[in-house]
């Protein structure tokens, strides 16, 4: 294993054990001091009074599980622009990504642009979606096949992250089997990376 995907396999271990420790502090109600004295804590009262206390505490809960997919499909578009920067160099968009990927990222930087909004990035792959960026490493599996040891349960991983996806990034709570679903997912893929 390289060192690039040990560092990303590190991080995301660490955004579960985190995950965890808020799941122990919520269920026993206690604070173990992860965040004493470094200013991030802020208080719902602080800024939130005007909602009501369950979707406040829906919010929190599903935060963790945003956060896990923020790193995760992150992670996994470095891990995409490294691998085919290696092996395609500084033209690996162009060279070596599904001609349906780069129209839509394009079209989506262009819908951004056109809103007026300050861009979220100059790079194209930040422009696809989850589910594009396993069209990406389907397409060109024959570079992938180091990082990832198994194309079936790539698919079937990805498949599954996909479909839990959904409800983090459209604000509906998870179920606790789905938030089960979700862990035991991860740790395939951690898995899958062998």
């Amino acid at each position: 294993m390289k060192v690039e995907d040990a560092v990303r396999l590190f991080g995301m271990t660490h955004q579960l054990i985190e995950s965890d420790l808020v799941a122990v502090e919520e269920r026993f109600s206690i604070d173990l001091g992860r965040n004493s004295g470094d200013g991030t804590t802020i208080s719902d009262e602080d800024y939130f009074p005007q909602f009501d206390e369950l979707v406040r505490k829906q919010a929190a809960t599903m935060s963790r599980h945003f956060e896990v997919f923020y790193c995760l499909e992150n992670s996994l578009r470095q891990t995409i622009r490294a691998k085919l920067t290696d092996d395609f160099g500084a033209n690996w968009w162009d060279q070596a990504v599904p001609e349906s990927v780069k129209k839509n990222a394009e079209d989506n930087m262009k819908r951004e642009l056109d809103s007026g909004v300050t861009m979220r990035s100059a790079d194209a792959l930040d422009y696809t979606t989850f589910g594009e960026l396993g069209e990406i490493v389907r397409s060109k599996w024959e570079n992938f096949s180091d990082i990832f040891n198994s194309k079936s349960a790539f698919n079937k991983i990805m498949a599954s992250l996909n479909t839990l996806r959904a409800p983090i990034a459209h604000c509906c709570p998870l179920a606790d089997d789905e938030v089960a679903r979700l862990r035991l997912t991860l740790r395939d893929w951690f898995r899958l990376m062998g």
